[in-house]
This record gives structure tokens, C-alpha cells and sequence, in this order.
């Protein structure tokens, strides 16, 4: 679908029907695109896969994660330009209507830091048992695959039972990423909605 706008209550209403904003951007126009693939990625909360080197690194405490203490940081470390790429989907459109999201409680970050330093972390939307991760970012090595390990940990000790990832990278199918139809998505998303759980 592509048109609609990014108010707090369009964002709120499609994504509690598994629908997602990913702005089609080229040069000076930007597109507002949703989408609702199937399959769909999600990331098991009980199937977590942490590689040996990140396990080691968190036993010695390499890493100190907080919540919701610097969103803004993140969703522009989010957006900055990586590698050879100079362009991205989260544009000042998406981070504006984020920040929105956010404060009225249904967007929310983890943060990764070492020392005083923001080095990796990602942020998303939450109703009820459901997460859906937007974006993640990284200054240091395993820095984003720290932050997924903090968000699957604090969400299950909150009592989620779904992690949306939207669409499978290499990065997250090694951590334990699998699709499922996006039939099974929308089910057991409806289910998520009902639980008495918040972040």
C-alpha cells in the first residue's frame, strides 16, 4: 500500500494489524510505503541462539543496557548512513513520528553502552505481548547483537510471547530468525494484543 500518513494514531492502527511503514526513498522523493510480508520473520523468545564470543563478552560485563533513556540517540544512530550506503529508509518523517510514538509509550529503545559511551542498540513498537523491531545499529563489535539479547531477556521476564523482526537478515537467522506465514503472524499477533503485559 502506498500513501496514508505517519500521525501516532495511523502508525498505532497499522501495526495492530501487522503492518509496517518503509519509506521508498530516491533522491528528493520519498515514497510512504506499508507492507505486510509473508512469510514473516520473527525471532522465537525461547529460541535464542547467543554465539560463544557474545556469551563471553557479556559474562565479563563488557556491556551495560538501559531502556528508554536515550530513544532519540538511537533512532538516528538507526538512520545514519552505514558502510557505502548513503541513503536510508528511517528519514525525518519516520523519526519525528517515532519520537511521537514514543512518548506517548508505544515506541521504545534499548541501549547498549560501554562506559558512558552509546555503542549499539535498537528500537521498536509495543502492544501488550507483542514487539516489533524496527531497526538496530552498532559502534562496536556485537554491540547490536548484545541489544537483542537485553530486549529477548526483558521480554520475557515482562511476559511477551511475540518479537517481530518483519524480515529475516543473516545477522539475526544465525541468533535463531525463522519465518513463519503470515496467517500464523496475524493469529498469534491478535493474541499478543489481549495480554495484560507492558513493556
Amino acid at each position: 500500500m502506498v500513501g496514508g500518513e505517519l500521525s501516532p494514531e495511523w502508525l498505532l492502527s497499522a501495526y495492530r494489524r501487522g503492518i509496517f511503514p518503509w519509506p521508498c526513498v530516491d533522491g528528493d522523493i520519498e515514497i510512504l510505503a506499508w507492507f505486510s510480508p509473508d512469510p514473516r520473520a520473527v525471532l522465537e523468545l525461547d529460541e535464542l541462539h547467543v554465539p560463544r564470543r557474545l556469551q563471553r563478552r557479556l559474562r565479563r560485563g563488557e556491556f551495560r543496557v538501559t531502556f528508554d533513556q536515550a530513544f532519540e540517540d538511537v533512532i538516528r544512530a538507526c538512520a545514519a548512513p552505514r558502510g557505502e550506503m548513503s541513503g536510508t529508509w528511517i528519514t525525518a518523517r519516520m523519526i519525528d513520528a517515532f519520537r511521537r510514538v514514543h512518548d506517548l509509550g508505544w515506541a521504545h529503545s534499548v541501549e547498549v553502552w560501554q562506559d558512558a559511551r552509546l555503542v549499539g542498540g535498537l528500537y521498536g513498537m509495543s502492544f501488550g505481548g507483542f514487539f516489533g523491531a524496527e531497526s538496530m545499529f552498532h559502534r562496536q563489535r556485537d554491540a547490536s547483537k548484545a541489544a537483542v539479547v537485553f530486549l529477548v531477556q526483558h521480554l520475557r521476564q515482562r511476559g511477551f510471547r511475540l518479537l517481530d523482526i518483519q524480515q529475516d537478515t543473516e545477522h539475526l537467522s544465525r541468533m535463531g530468525a525463522r519465518l513463519i506465514r503470515r496467517d500464523d503472524y496475524l493469529r498469534r499477533l491478535q493474541q499478543c494484543l489481549e495480554l495484560p503485559v507492558s513493556f
